[in-house]
């Protein structure tokens, strides 16, 4: 019977290390992606390793719905179990051993709730990194051409004006080019506040206090 498994998840072939009770080795094979949760459908519930990536709670949820007990590692803490040379079979065996270790330190599995709140966040971080980008370029091809403003958003919105604007400071090519990045810069801050609205919605309704991402309380209580 098997007591405890690693598995090496990944897109597409994964890979499973499994041991008894006295330590011995019972299984080791690859998996396709459409063969995980099959896998684990068939046998005893049993202790199941993975270590901590951007998937891992997907699996660790859908594994644990069939009845086995899941649990994540950081992979720098698996790192140390590891035998021999670096490979999807040798990751597998070390997840197994690590995750049987009483010492060891485990990830709490995220639940959909909790990895949506992310998602909120991470897509506000990833647009406002790109609005810096377009900001960036933007005031670097107006200064190009004698046009420059202060640091902040001040200064974004008079170099903003200068585009709009009905004159003569700008040729008609600089105009139509400009205005592009202009229409970026203000679609991404439009999506940024819409993504701003969502995230304080979520976080002041009164189930989401308990499924806060980290150090994301102080920006829910702004």
């Amino acid at each position: 019977m098997i007591a405890r498994i690693g598995i090496d998840i990944a897109k597409n072939v994964f890979h499973v290390h499994g041991v008894c009770p006295a330590e011995r080795q019972l299984i080791s094979r690859k998996l396709r992606r459409s063969q995980v949760l099959a896998f684990f459908g068939k046998l005893e519930p049993c202790l199941v390793g993975m270590e901590a990536c951007a998937t891992a709670h997907y699996w660790a949820r859908e594994i644990a719905a069939l009845g086995h007990e899941v649990r994540l590692m950081p992979p720098k803490y698996v790192k140390a179990y590891l035998k021999r040379q670096k490979n999807d079979a040798a990751d597998a065996a070390a997840i197994c051993e690590a995750v049987g270790r009483p010492d060891m330190r485990f990830v709490p599995v995220k639940s959909r709730d909790q990895q949506a709140a992310l998602m909120l966040h991470r897509a506000r971080d990833l647009l406002i990194r790109q609005r810096t980008m377009l900001i960036n370029a933007f005031r670097a091809h107006l200064a190009e051409i004698g046009h420059v403003a202060a640091v902040g958003r001040t200064g974004v919105t008079e170099l903003l004006e200068v585009v709009k604007a009905d004159d003569d400071r700008l040729s008609p090519l600089e105009r139509e080019t400009l205005s592009h990045l202009a229409g970026q810069i203000g679609d991404a801050t439009a999506r940024i506040t819409a993504l701003e609205k969502r995230i304080l919605v979520w976080h002041r309704s009164s189930e989401a206090w308990g499924l806060m991402p980290e150090g994301a309380e102080s920006y829910a209580k702004a």
